[in-house]
């Protein structure tokens, strides 16, 4: 039977010392407390080479230096404090390869465009109608449920038709875990009778609805693997919503994705789910020239917690001054 004769490895060599600096650690450990001078003695080594040495231990922490003296720090500290340095850097290793490992999806997304390119084919269906609209975006998350369902709504009528033909059909699928959806319409489609609870209905079920000024057009990614296409670009689409070109290309799949997250960020939340009725009471309150003193009598509060949700207004918001945070909160509606 074959046996192991190598030596067990050096357990500060582990944790980063190079075997000089373990050997003079050792030494130091030994005279407890010692100057360069005697510790070239006892190693037998030239004050200039320990002198490089012995910096390196004291900025790794392991040695003090005192007067002109190096002192010994305990063992348990000095190891402790290398332990800890070391799972810092596993730590920062580990992040590190979470984010190489999140990168994945989009060099497989680039793979599968180059296929696509090179092979020049992939599937594109020809959908008309808002009632097969609907129905493919429902097929699709029977199939592979929960489908990320990603859909930018540029114009009223469309919006109009959610609510009043297909709400119900969507925030069942979304209950129930078929869909997940997240959805941005233009602003002035909130004044639609009857939105509001729709919206509200949606969002309950797990749904995420934001606003912008204006959507560029209609279009919608479903999971990873399709994307709908108007069959025109832009405008209000009010006569080509639902003819749509329903297109499975990574390509395609992964520009529109980018377009919907550039707008999402951009997107502001509906204006009836955002941080509590305080923030917009006190924005109110001042949209009007009062004072933050009579704001704060008004509303039963302290001048110090009416400047505070000021300020939460203004982060919220992302304003750099009150006058930007009041503008800002009228146009999301906060101030009706």
């Amino acid at each position: 039977m074959r046996t192991d004769t190598s030596a067990p490895p050096d357990p500060l060599e582990t944790l980063g010392l190079t075997p000089g600096q373990t050997t003079l650690y050792n030494t130091v450990l030994r005279l407890h407390r010692a100057t360069c001078a005697e510790l070239a003695d006892a190693t037998d080594r030239s004050p200039e080479a320990l002198r490089r040495e012995l910096t390196s231990l004291v900025r790794l922490g392991v040695v003090d230096e005192q007067g002109g003296e190096y002192l010994a720090r305990h063992p348990a500290a000095a190891l402790g404090h290398l332990v800890a340095e070391r799972l810092d850097r596993l730590a920062a290793e580990s992040r590190r390869i979470d984010t190489v490992l999140g990168s994945i999806r989009g060099f497989i997304h680039q793979y599968d465009a180059g296929l696509d390119y090179q092979t020049g084919q992939f599937a594109v269906d020809l959908v008309g109608g808002a009632d097969e609209l609907y129905d493919s975006v429902i097929g699709m998350a029977v199939q592979a449920p929960p489908l990320e369902m990603l859909s930018a709504v540029p114009d009223s009528r469309t919006v109009s038709d959610f609510a009043h033909r297909y709400a119900d059909q969507w925030i069942a699928a979304q209950r129930t875990g078929l869909l997940s959806s997240r959805t941005i319409i233009p602003v002035h489609t909130l004044e639609i009778p009857g939105l509001r609870d729709r919206l509200d209905q949606f969002e309950r079920a797990g749904a995420q609805v934001r606003t912008l000024d204006v959507v560029p057009s209609w279009f919608l990614v479903a999971g990873g693997d399709a994307a709908g296409m108007p069959a025109q670009w832009g405008g209000t689409l009010a006569e080509n919503a639902y003819n749509f070109h329903l297109v499975r290309a990574a390509i395609v799949v992964a520009a529109l994705r980018s377009l919907f997250e550039e707008l999402w960020t951009r997107a502001a939340p509906l204006p009836w789910t955002h941080r509590g009725d305080g923030v917009a009471r006190v924005l109110r309150l001042a949209a009007q020239g009062v004072s933050d003193e009579m704001i704060a009598r008004q509303l039963g509060l302290s001048v110090r917690t009416v400047r505070s949700r000021f300020a939460d207004a203004m982060a919220e918001l992302g304003a750099q001054s009150r006058f930007q945070a009041g503008v800002e909160a009228a146009r999301r509606g906060w101030l009706v």
